[in-house]
């Protein structure tokens, strides 16, 4: 059965036994579109707001408060969503962020009901790596394909300063696991700030390149609990390319990018491990945004649907989902969801306000 043959007829102007209003605008279309033709077919599903690390752009020190466990959607529960997205709306691609992932307990068991899915989705966890040594193998095991690791330096002093944890060694045992599993191509998200890290691109590509993995440079975003983030302290996309600059030589890539969040460049003189250019990728989220092509939805631990990364509004899945509306009420209210998505995240207006929740309460 193709996602053709799943669609929900939706009637113009009128209301389902939900209470969601159709738009009258809205096309008779199954799948997540948007006002600006845009459609999403990644899905980010937040599996909880914890985190064993206490990064210092992300968290104080002492933690956040964190989610009721009874507010949290279940195994079954995120499951059931994960299959409604696939089966439904023709989401193709599952990530699962946090907080960290890894400490969901069920992760092996959401993963195998995901990899079992027909059509089989592609799966992947963005983790800060320190549960992988363990568990890249179960992981593996279960049906994930890759994995995406944040790891902002590889000098255990500044690892401990920014995440205020000792475990550097611990996140390369896991990257090592992760490797060994077959979790590939792995990346590496790397957020550099001003007078901290941000003399260290050159030496992340370098070690990222010999390692086989795939540097990613992320512009530090608006997303954090003390909302401390200004503009004019962030290291920019222009200023990362010109430090990776100083010691390889890049070119843009070809390949078509699609909705991907990443601008990727050839790296001039490597390989990847199996064949092929070795490539690094940037994130201007702030200063290049690619909102025009934004291919994602995201699904926080508490059930709500955003359609942004920077959404100050969200839409309540959990509440219709526990109180037994069938998939077919679920996948009509997150069309409609979608269908008020706004055309940019924001962020060069006069009035942009943060998103109330941070980051590790959204999902990466």
């Amino acid at each position: 059965m193709t996602i053709l043959d799943l669609g929900v007829p939706t009637v113009p102007g009128t209301s389902d036994t939900t209470g969601t209003t159709t738009p009258a605008d809205r096309p008779d279309d199954a799948r997540l579109t948007d006002r600006y033709g845009r459609v999403a077919t990644d899905l980010r599903v937040s599996l909880t707001d914890r985190c064993n690390l206490r990064c210092t752009y992300c968290m104080p020190a002492e933690g956040l408060d964190w989610m009721p466990t009874e507010e949290a959607l279940t195994d079954d529960e995120v499951v059931r969503l994960v299959r409604v997205a696939v089966e439904h709306l023709g989401v193709q691609e599952i990530r699962f962020t946090g907080g960290e992932p890894l400490l969901r307990r069920g992760l092996e068991d959401i993963v195998a009901a995901t990899a079992a899915l027909d059509p089989r989705p592609d799966t992947s966890v963005t983790t800060n790596g320190l549960g992988l040594t363990k568990r890249a193998g179960r992981l593996a095991a279960a049906g994930l394909d890759r994995v995406n690791v944040s790891l902002d330096t590889l000098r255990p002093e500044r690892f401990a300063e920014i995440t205020r944890r000792d475990r550097l060694g611990d996140v390369l045992d896991g990257l090592a696991a992760a490797r060994d599993a077959g979790l590939g191509p792995i990346k590496i998200n790397t957020v550099l700030m001003p007078g901290l890290n941000d003399d260290e691109a050159p030496d992340l590509l370098g070690w990222a390149l010999a390692e086989g993995y795939e540097l990613r440079i992320i512009e530090q975003m608006p997303l954090d609990a003390g909302h401390s983030w200004q503009r004019d302290r962030m290291i920019t996309a222009e200023q990362i390319l010109d430090s990776l600059r100083t010691r390889f030589s890049l070119r843009p890539d070809p390949a078509e990018r699609g909705g991907a969040p990443a601008e990727r460049f050839l790296v001039d003189g490597w390989e990847r491990p199996g064949g092929g250019p070795a490539r690094v990728g940037v994130i201007a989220s702030v200063t290049r945004p690619f909102c025009g092509t934004c291919d994602r939805t995201r699904l926080t631990a508490d059930g709500q649907v955003r359609t942004c990364l920077f959404a100050r509004s969200e839409n309540d899945l959990r509440s219709l989902l526990r109180g037994g509306g069938t998939d077919d009420e679920i996948a009509t209210a997150w069309r409609v969801a979608m269908w008020g998505k706004k055309p940019g995240h924001g962020i060069d207006d006069p009035g942009f306000l943060q998103p109330d929740r941070p980051m590790s309460a959204i999902g990466g």
